[in-house]
């Protein structure tokens, strides 16, 4: 009698052609919201940065440099000396032809100097030399140099800062479209004589 070998507890490979099944992988969903949705929730929020206009930039950095949106400061005068370094910048000034030569007293508006000379230059050259001036004047006679210098080589509204007195140089043009002496209306000028006094009472030539 032939004997049949039974099949039924015989284990197939996972591999075997037999029970192998092709699956389709489901196409990767998108996480998050979609195409777009961001921008448009920015947009609707206001809270996307844009980027500031040319005239918001100008507008920003002449409140930045001249601070008249900063509130007033009590209880701080000039001292003498940032006065005596004033009246020898503007001196200076005027000997190299400068144009409208002012002396504002801030000292009770900012914290960061407590006078503001202004000058203005008919040219780009005429401006960087009023710069030179003004730097060698103080360095002779005070020893004092500037601790910085921004605007140069365009000398179109250059800033010359010696600690608690800054200059400004201006070109016509910037100082008319900036108009620092109307946004400093408030302040209180310094008159200039014809000949700079020292803190100690001597003249200086």
């Amino acid at each position: 009698m032939a004997t049949t070998k039974s099949t039924t507890n015989r284990k197939t490979s996972p591999c075997s052609s037999s029970t192998r099944t092709t699956t389709k992988r489901p196409r990767s969903t998108r996480v998050g919201p979609p195409r777009g949705a961001r921008k448009l929730a920015e947009k609707i929020s206001g809270e996307k940065k844009v980027a500031p206009s040319k005239r918001s930039r100008k507008t920003e950095k002449k409140l930045a440099l001249t601070a008249v949106h900063l509130p007033p400061l009590e209880g701080r005068s000039a001292s003498p000396q940032a006065r005596e370094v004033a009246l020898l910048a503007a001196q200076a000034g005027l000997d190299k032809k400068a144009l409208d030569v002012e002396i504002l007293d801030v000292c009770s508006h900012i914290d960061y100097a407590d006078l503001l000379v202004l000058m203005t230059g008919t040219s780009d050259r005429h401006v960087a030399s009023l710069v030179q001036g003004v730097e060698e004047e103080l360095r002779q006679k005070k020893k004092l140099k500037a601790l910085s210098v921004e605007g140069l080589p365009v000398a179109n509204w250059v800033l010359v800062d010696f600690g608690d007195v800054v200059v400004h140089v201006f070109r016509e043009a910037a100082r008319e479209g900036y108009d620092i002496s109307r946004l400093w209306r408030d302040a209180s000028r310094i008159p200039i004589p014809t000949r700079v006094t020292s803190a100690t009472g001597e003249g200086i030539r």
